[in-house]
């Protein structure tokens, strides 16, 4: 008898656990605390389910917030480089017109500091060109007339290598820009504003007039 009973109670609990598992929807099991699980979710509760899609959104802003950052540091980053080009490219601009100004200036000075210099030199070529005129004939084969006639032909191409040019305008035009008219003369050859008679010759470096010459004009 205690055979028959102890079967009949088995055959009970099956049919229990038959009548649990009809009444769990498709797709859920239970677990040991009898919440059901679904399975087609990886095993994952309802409300596992729930929370992880309450994350995603969370999760979709905080990556658009992150792009959107990155896109500021970028046109942040193109502004400061810009800016930096710019400020390159006019210090560059200036140093070039400050090169050029400083390399103006000290071709000036250079000028100006050669012509004062020559025209200190133009009493010395004055007295040498006096004394070759004035040399006696009997003495133009003399040793010493001709070594100082060496030193006037040496000075006077000096002068001319260094680009100084001799004014001699006899029988030219007067030109008041490079000739400096000391007297008339009333009976001439020439045409009237012509130079007639050369006192003194002028000298010209480059564009500048060292000294004009002096002369006497036709009227």
């Amino acid at each position: 008898m205690n055979d028959t009973s102890h079967e009949a109670q088995e055959n009970t609990g099956k049919a229990d656990q038959v009548v649990n598992d009809t009444a769990q929807p498709s797709g859920q099991v239970g677990d040991q605390s009898g919440q059901p699980v679904n399975t087609a979710n990886n095993g994952a509760r309802p409300s596992d389910s729930a929370a992880i899609a309450a994350e995603k959104p969370e999760e979709k802003a905080e990556e658009t917030k992150g792009g959107a950052s990155l896109e500021v540091q970028l046109t942040e980053a193109q502004a400061k480089a810009n800016e930096y080009l710019d400020g390159w490219q006019r210090a560059r601009a200036e140093f070039a017109n400050y090169k050029r100004r400083a390399e103006k200036e000290r071709d000036e000075i250079y000028q100006n500091a050669a012509v004062e210099t020559l025209r200190k030199l133009l009493p010395i070529i004055d007295d040498f060109d006096r004394a070759v005129a004035n040399v006696p004939a009997d003495r133009a084969d003399d040793e010493v007339i001709k070594g100082f006639s060496l030193i006037h032909r040496k000075m006077l191409t000096l002068l001319d290598g260094a680009g100084v040019k001799v004014i001699n305008p006899l029988g030219e035009v007067f030109d008041p820009a490079f000739h400096e008219a000391i007297g008339r003369d009333e009976s001439s050859d020439l045409e009237s504003g012509r130079v007639t008679a050369v006192l003194q010759k002028g000298y010209v470096y480059g564009d500048k007039v060292l000294r004009p010459a002096l002369v006497r004009v036709a009227s």
